[in-house]
């Protein structure tokens, strides 16, 4: 597989940790220049370092709130001015400030997980295409969920942010074709920080054992597919999501 990314310059949002800190080290690893943003500098300048250390990679950050579009634009603009170019974009910044029914959720909470995980998305977006890709062509990679394909008793909002991800995805990728291509991966329970609540204790064991392959996912299950994404290996494929989900939506488990 053409994998390479050598000449390519790569944003990752939420980049600082979990799967997105995997995909910027996977990207840097196959010789993209990569630009990580997330919330906290510190945070961001430690993953740097040691993604940089790991890969021998050209890393830099610009720290920044992924639903604001002032950040958004200075982090677009500090790429341009470091590396030269914006050739791929990882849209992989999520937040998940409320749990439980859909219809008790108060409006904060709601406006707050369509900013950062829908609108956001939009915006990197848009800012990525009008100061680069459109004239230049590109790649970008927007993180959902399964979640997003399915329902759930208290994750409501955040799912059917992920489910619009997968729809603008599919919009994106019919406008912005042939120059810029447009895929997402739809994880399943994936064993990070974020999602802590709902695999610590016991329970990602009860979780894995409802997957026919029988384990959670890692980080660099995500980033491998999100490297093949943003490379030549899948240069005829746009438009689509990728579930990477330990085999949890075929399950017998899942099926009525």
């Amino acid at each position: 597989m053409d994998t390479d990314l050598n000449g390519k310059v790569a944003i990752v949002t939420g980049g600082s940790r979990g799967i997105g800190k995997a995909i910027a080290s996977e990207l840097a690893s196959a010789g993209a220049k990569v630009m990580i943003t997330s919330r906290k500098a510190e945070v961001c300048e430690e993953a740097v370092k040691e993604i940089t250390e790991e890969t021998g990679g050209d890393l830099a950050f610009e720290a920044g709130n992924a639903g604001r579009i002032e950040d958004i634009e200075r982090a677009v603009q500090a790429t341009l001015s470091t590396f030269g170019s914006v050739d791929i974009l990882i849209n992989n910044a999520a937040t998940n400030p409320y749990a439980g029914p859909t219809i008790d959720v108060d409006v904060p909470r709601w406006d707050k997980t369509i900013e950062v995980n829908l609108t956001g998305p939009l915006l990197w977006s848009q800012k990525c295409w009008n100061l680069w890709m459109k004239e230049n062509g590109g790649n970008i990679v927007n993180i959902s969920s399964v979640g997003g394909l399915s329902t759930n008793p208290i994750l409501g909002p955040y799912d059917i942010t992920k489910a619009a991800l997968i729809h603008l995805t599919m919009q994106l990728a019919a406008e912005l074709a042939p120059g810029v291509r447009v895929n997402a991966i739809a994880p399943g329970l994936i064993k990070t920080d974020f999602a802590k609540a709902l695999w610590e204790g016991g329970q990602g064991d009860i979780v894995a054992q409802s997957y026919p392959l029988k384990r959670l996912g890692e980080t660099q299950d995500i980033a491998s597919a999100a490297l093949y994404l943003a490379s030549e290996s899948s240069g005829w494929m746009t438009g689509q999501t990728l579930v990477l989900d330990g085999g949890g939506l075929v399950s017998f488990n899942n099926l009525s």
